[in-house]
C-alpha cells in the first residue's frame, strides 16, 4: 500500500539577549539552578510584565530574513495551560495576531528547489525546565523531577512551517538552513545542546488518494538533527502499520525516546480552544510602523543561499568547498577577511577545511572562539610563499598557532623552524647523504627512479624537515648526472 505524508516543524528558539521577555533577569545558561529569577518570571501576584524590545526587534528581523509579511498590529495573548513548568499558569504567547505571517523558505535538493511555507513567526516566553532524576535523565526512566525556573520568561521565538514536507529528507534540509540563517542573523547561537534550538513535528499519513483528516501527531524532543531523522521515520513507519490494518489513528502529543529510538504516547492533543487564549490584560497592544520595520530590515545581513553563491563566483572554488567555507557565518567571516590580503583563495580554503576544521573538531570550539587569526593564517602562507618555511614545517607551526595564538614569525624564531634554502649548506649535505647511500646511487643510476624519493627523504631527515624542497629536489638530480 502506497502512502502519501505531510510534515509541519514548530521550531523553538531561545533570542540571545541579556535579559529575559517580561524582566531584567539574566538569559546566561549554566548557572545553579533557581538563581536568575525574580517575582514577575516566578508568576507572584501583584507583579507587571514589562516587553523586552530588543526580542521584539529580532523576532522582526528573522520574520523579514524568512520573507514574512510583517503585521501592522500585534498583541501578547494569555495560553493557559496546567503543567509544573508553568508558574503562573499560563504562558505570555501570541495567539491570533503573530509578527510574521506567510513567508518561505527554499530548501536545495539536488539541484532541485523546494519551497516551504512559513505559516508564522511570533514571540513567547520560555517554560520552566523540568530535571529528571534518574540514571539517564530520561523522563520515561525517572524517580522524580524538580524544576530549575532560570529557563523561565526568556524570549522565545516560535517558527511553524506550513505542512509542506513530504519526507524526512526535506524536514531535515529545511531545519538545517533554518538553522543557519537565524545564526547569519546573530539572534541566537542556536545551541541544541542547550536547547536553545528545539523542534516540535506534527506528522499525518493518509492512503494514496485518500483525504487527509484531522488525526495528526505531535513529537517532541527532536532535539537533535539525528533525533529528527528517527523520530520521523519511527513515526511515520507506525502510522502506516496502523493505516495498513484498517486501524484508527488518533490526535495525540508523543515523546521520542532516544534511547529505544521509538514514540511513547503522552496525551490526547489539544486543540487551540483547550487553551482558552484570550489577551494578556497586562502588555499594551503594538503598532509594528513602517519606519520600525524599514529600520530593522537595515540589520539583516546577507543570508546563507545569497552569499554561498556570491562566494562560489567571486573566488571560485568548488561548490563542496564553499558549502563548507559558508557553513556559518563566522567561518564565512574568517575566509573572506583572509581572501582580502592573500590572492589564492583556494589555498585559503584548503587550509581551512583540512587543518582548522579538524582541530576545530578535535577541541570541540568554533572558530570565533579559535585564536587563529586571518592574519596569522596569511602571513604564515606568505611564509611558505618566500620560501621561508616549508609545506611540512607549516603544519606543525599552525598546530602551534592554534594552541597559543603566537605569530607564525615568533613560532619560526623560538624553534629554530626557518626553511634551509643555502645552496652550498644543502650540496654538502646531499654530498653526505650521497656518500653514505652507493648502493642506492647505484640503483638510481641503473633506472630505478623510484629511489630518488629515498634520496630526499634522508636529506630532509639531516635537516630535520627544513630543506627546501623544490630546492633539495633540483640540486639532487644535478648531483647525481
Amino acid at each position: 500500500m502506497e502512502f502519501e505524508i505531510k510534515i509541519g516543524l514548530e521550531t523553538h528558539v531561545e533570542l540571545l539577549t541579556d535579559s529575559k521577555m517580561f524582566c531584567g533577569c539574566s538569559t546566561k545558561f549554566g548557572t545553579a539552578p533557581n538563581t536568575q529569577t525574580c517575582p514577575i518570571c516566578l508568576g507572584h501576584p501583584g507583579t507587571l510584565p514589562v516587553i523586552n524590545k530588543k526580542a521584539f526587534d529580532y523576532t522582526i528581523k528573522v520574520a523579514l530574513a524568512l520573507n514574512c509579511k510583517i503585521a501592522n498590529f500585534t498583541q501578547f495573548h494569555r495560553k493557559n495551560y496546567f503543567y509544573p513548568d508553568l508558574p503562573k499558569g499560563y504562558q505570555i504567547s501570541q495567539y491570533d495576531l503573530p509578527i510574521g505571517l506567510n513567508g518561505y523558505l527554499d530548501i536545495k535538493l539536488n539541484s532541485k528547489v523546494k519551497r516551504i511555507g512559513i505559516s508564522r513567526v511570533h514571540m513567547e516566553e520560555d517554560t520552566a525546565k523540568l530535571l529528571h532524576f534518574g540514571e539517564t535523565g530520561r523522563i520515561s526512566e525517572a524517580t522524580g523531577s524538580g524544576l530549575d525556573f532560570n529557563r523561565c520568561g526568556i524570549p522565545l521565538l516560535e517558527i511553524v512551517s506550513a505542512p509542506d514536507i513530504k519526507n524526512v529528507t526535506q524536514a531535515k534540509a529545511y531545519v538545517m538552513l533554518l538553522k543557519k540563517i537565524l545564526e547569519y542573523l546573530e539572534v541566537s547561537d542556536c545551541n541544541m545542546e542547550e536547547g536553545k534550538f528545539r523542534i516540535d513535528a506534527n506528522i499525518s499519513v493518509k492512503k494514496l488518494g485518500d483525504e487527509y483528516s484531522k488525526t495528526r501527531t505531535e513529537l517532541k524532543n527532536l532535539n537533535s538533527f539525528r533525533f529528527l531523522e528517527k523520530g520521523l521515520s519511527y513515526e511515520i513507519k507506525r502510522q502506516s502499520e496502523i493505516l495498513n490494518k484498517s486501524e484508527k489513528l488518533y490526535l495525540e502529543t508523543r515523546h521520542f525516546d532516544s534511547k529505544t529510538m521509538t514514540t511513547k504516547s503522552m496525551r490526547i492533543k489539544e486543540e487551540a480552544q483547550d487553551y482558552r487564549y484570550f489577551p494578556e490584560p497586562d502588555l499594551v497592544p503594538i503598532e509594528i510602523s513602517r519606519e520600525w520595520v524599514d529600520e530593522i530590515k537595515k540589520t539583516v545581513p546577507e543570508l546563507p543561499s545569497i552569499r554561498t553563491d556570491r562566494i562560489k563566483k567571486q573566488y571560485d572554488i568548488s561548490d563542496n568547498d564553499v558549502e563548507i567555507i559558508t557553513s556559518t557565518k563566522s567561518m564565512a567571516d574568517f575566509f573572506e577577511s583572509c581572501a582580502k590580503i592573500y590572492p589564492y583563495p583556494k589555498i585559503i580554503s584548503n587550509w581551512i577545511i583540512r587543518d582548522l576544521l579538524y582541530l576545530l573538531n578535535q577541541e570541540q570550539i568554533q572558530i570565533e572562539n579559535c585564536k587563529i587569526s586571518s592574519e596569522h593564517l596569511v602571513d604564515m602562507l606568505k611564509m611558505i610563499d618566500t620560501g621561508s618555511i616549508s609545506g611540512k614545517i607549516a603544519k606543525s607551526i599552525f598546530k602551534e598557532m592554534f594552541k597559543t595564538g603566537k605569530m607564525p614569525g615568533d613560532i619560526v624564531q623560538e624553534k629554530g623552524l626557518e626553511q634551509i634554502s643555502d645552496i652550498d649548506k644543502l650540496t654538502d649535505i646531499i654530498e653526505q647523504v650521497l656518500k653514505e647511500n652507493p648502493e642506492i646511487v647505484t640503483q638510481y643510476l641503473s633506472g630505478k627512479m623510484q629511489v630518488f624519493t629515498f634520496l630526499v627523504g634522508q636529506v630532509m631527515k639531516k635537516t630535520k624537515g627544513k630543506a627546501n624542497p623544490k630546492l633539495v629536489n633540483e640540486l639532487l638530480k644535478k648531483k647525481l648526472k
